[in-house]
């Protein structure tokens, strides 16, 4: 049994597409995953020996009802079925009933009342609460949606988010940030009316370089959206489109971050610095010796004229006599 604590949690995430080989080499080539064979229908992006995501063909079902190649975010809860229930009380829609994945855990898949499509999750073995993200993980989770503040109410009643910040972005509105007790997990906002598509929810994976992350989007045949910007706080982001036309993001943190953590680099430029500060003091040195034995050489030959002066006075006197 999955431990309460776990409702609200970002617990899993899917790639559902057209051409999964061809996906899986998009996005090992582009966060640096590798791909593992669960079963013959079900494939794992790993980072290391620890699953990140999962991958699948589009089931026929989807296409059908003209879903396009998206990834799903699972989020967690004690009791699916209970969820499911209180989902459509809310006003949403249940796209896959409550289902079992046999040693796995129970799932549905849900769209809220704006549109949007997430999967309620309850894995058969408890989950730990969300570490900090590392390098491949998912790190931030956004809400593209028609009415954010009524998004945002019937996440609140499902999940027991709460408001956190928010950030005013002038003719465009609000974003609103949620999480729990101050500690952020995502954000929400009311989609311009121009901007084409559904509501819909976006994961924004981890990694090193944004900036580089665009060039490999690029050069690997996909589509870049926007980025790479900068967020308040430094962060990069960038959006874009992979192959099959699946949305995604990167997020990398702040250059200063990244370097703060790469002590091999402080210590040669230090080793480099030692050598020039002997060569400036030795330099000094040989000067101010210089400067002294030339001094020294003034000071002589004031002495010995002083004494050839005195010498010259001497005889007159004794001469005159």
């Amino acid at each position: 049994m999955s431990s309460p604590s776990v409702r609200g949690h970002f617990v899993w995430h899917e790639l559902m597409t057209t051409d999964t080989k061809s996906a899986a080499e998009f996005y090992t080539k582009l966060v640096g995953w590798k791909t593992k064979l669960w079963n013959e229908s079900y494939s794992m992006f790993m980072s290391g020996a620890r699953p990140m995501a999962g991958l699948m063909v589009l089931p026929e079902d989807a296409r059908k009802m003209g879903a396009p190649p998206s990834w799903l975010s699972y989020i967690g809860t004690p009791n699916v079925d209970e969820t499911a229930k209180q989902a459509t009380s809310l006003g949403a829609t249940i796209l896959k009933a409550p289902t079992d994945i046999p040693t796995v855990g129970r799932f549905a898949v849900i769209q809220d009342p704006q549109g949007a499509a997430f999967a309620a999750f309850k894995g058969l073995q408890d989950m730990p609460s969300d570490p900090k993200p590392g390098i491949g993980d998912f790190s931030w989770h956004e809400l593209a949606t028609t009415d954010w503040r009524a998004a945002l109410s019937f996440y609140k009643s499902l999940f027991g988010w709460e408001e956190t910040e928010a950030m005013d972005m002038g003719p465009e509105g609000t974003y609103q940030m949620f999480g729990w007790k101050g500690r952020m997990i995502g954000g929400m906002y009311t989609k311009p009316t121009q901007r084409p598509g559904p509501a819909a929810w976006l994961a924004y994976i981890n990694i090193a370089d944004s900036k580089k992350a665009v060039g490999v989007t690029k050069k690997l045949g996909g589509q870049v959206l926007n980025g790479p910007m900068e967020v308040p706080g430094g962060d990069l982001i960038a959006q874009g489109l992979d192959r099959q036309g699946a949305a995604f993001a990167v997020h990398s943190a702040k250059p200063a971050a990244r370097s703060a953590s790469a002590p091999p680099k402080a210590k040669k430029v230090a080793k480099k610095a030692a050598p020039k500060k002997a060569a400036t003091k030795t330099a000094a040195t040989k000067k101010a010796a210089k400067k002294k034995a030339a001094k020294k050489k003034v000071a002589k030959k004031k002495v010995a004229k002083q004494r050839a002066s005195a010498k010259r006075g001497g005889k007159t006197p004794r001469a005159r006599r």
